[in-house]
């Protein structure tokens, strides 16, 4: 299976810290590098960067490092500094703009109450596995649902918004939630999966499928299954323990899914799953959303690691993955790090420092 990543980010001004909206000129500057690889964000103040299709975890974090550099280099030129967090640590000085665009505009004007203020701006970290087509694409999401909420806490690394801790390890995931088609995806196969997006469309409940935000949903544009409630993280080496598991747990099940054994169904409990991972992150429990058992999150990535385990050997990636769970583990996520941070003088802007220099660390 190829692998690839979305990443979004955050450009701040060089010395508050706070978001800036010269995300158009960020990404004009980067193309002339990058291509469109380098692309705009719904706001202003973001950026977004995409990876080619690989099949080498090696390949695909120095593509990561490289699209880093040239899209901080293109903001340091704009006066502005790249960072990979959920939600803005620093509030802006002004409401956030929509970057100028047809689509982008007609969001904001169809669900105005969701773009007129700062909590609107989140970054995600969006991992995609190559399929052969839909039907293979909605039977994997199908059957990865209830190790989601796993991910998830792996991911965590949005606990500051409006200049102070919110109390959750991932903000990100109450602010998105905002959004229609954010959520858990439903059981369906294909036929139903092109019922239920053309009512959605049609009723006017979402603009275009491209707003289907299911936390795993088939591509529209290319054949992946793209997984995308992860937090964007500046630690390369959270990145690419998430992008090795969704690999690793994808090829695992592609023999179940392949003899057609029916998805596991978690119920109610998959959508507290989800709560609780967003809450704690890797520093509390979690539940399982199929027993109901509540476990510490470390526990969680570790049964993650071993359901995983024959994909992760077949494409070589056991002995990285846990390399990494073990530093990841060892450093408590993104979450508790942005802590860190500020305990040290108690001063966000050292939040924002180290997670600028992060971001560009290989």
């Amino acid at each position: 299976m190829t692998v690839g990543v979305e990443e979004e980010f955050f450009l701040v001004e060089r010395h508050t810290g706070m978001p800036v909206a010269r995300g158009p000129r960020v990404v004009e500057a980067a193309r002339a590098v990058l291509g469109d690889q380098a692309q705009s964000e719904f706001f202003g103040a973001q950026v977004e960067v995409c990876t080619r299709p690989t099949a080498a975890l090696a390949e695909l974090r120095s593509e990561l490092a490289l699209l880093r550099k040239v899209m901080a280099d293109a903001a340091a030129g704009e006066g502005c500094r790249l960072v990979a967090t959920g939600t803005p640590v620093v509030p802006p000085g002004r409401p956030p703009a929509v970057t100028p665009g047809g689509r982008y505009e007609r969001m904001a004007a169809r669900w105005p109450s969701l773009v007129g203020s700062y909590d609107g701006m989140v970054c995600g970290c969006h991992i995609h596995v190559g399929v052969t087509g839909r039907d293979q694409a909605l039977a994997l999401a199908n059957h990865m649902r209830p190790w989601l909420p796993t991910l998830q806490a792996l991911a965590a690394n949005s606990p500051f918004s409006l200049g102070h801790d919110t109390g959750w390890a991932s903000r990100r995931f109450t602010e998105h939630a905002r959004w229609p088609g954010v959520g858990p995806a439903p059981l369906v196969d294909e036929p139903g999966y092109d019922r239920l997006a053309e009512h959605l469309v049609r009723t006017g409940t979402l603009l275009d499928r491209r707003m289907i935000y299911w936390y795993a949903r088939p591509s529209e544009h290319v054949p992946t299954l793209e997984i995308r409630l992860c937090d964007v993280n500046a630690d390369l080496d959270t990145v690419m323990l998430l992008a090795a598991l969704v690999r690793g747990l994808a090829t695992a099940l592609l023999p179940e899914v392949a003899e057609g054994l029916p998805a596991p169904c978690p119920g109610p409990r998959l959508r507290a799953a989800h709560r609780l991972a967003a809450r704690h992150g890797l520093a509390g429990d979690g539940i399982d959303p199929l027993s109901g058992a509540s476990d510490p999150a470390t526990t969680a990535v570790e049964r993650l690691l071993v359901r995983a385990r024959p994909g992760l050997t077949a494409v070589g990636d056991l002995e990285l993955a846990e390399r990494l769970f073990d530093r990841v583990r060892r450093s408590g996520g993104g979450a508790a790090l942005q802590r860190a941070s500020y305990e040290r003088r108690g001063d966000l802007n050292d939040v924002v420092d180290d997670l600028v220099r992060t971001t560009l660390r290989e």
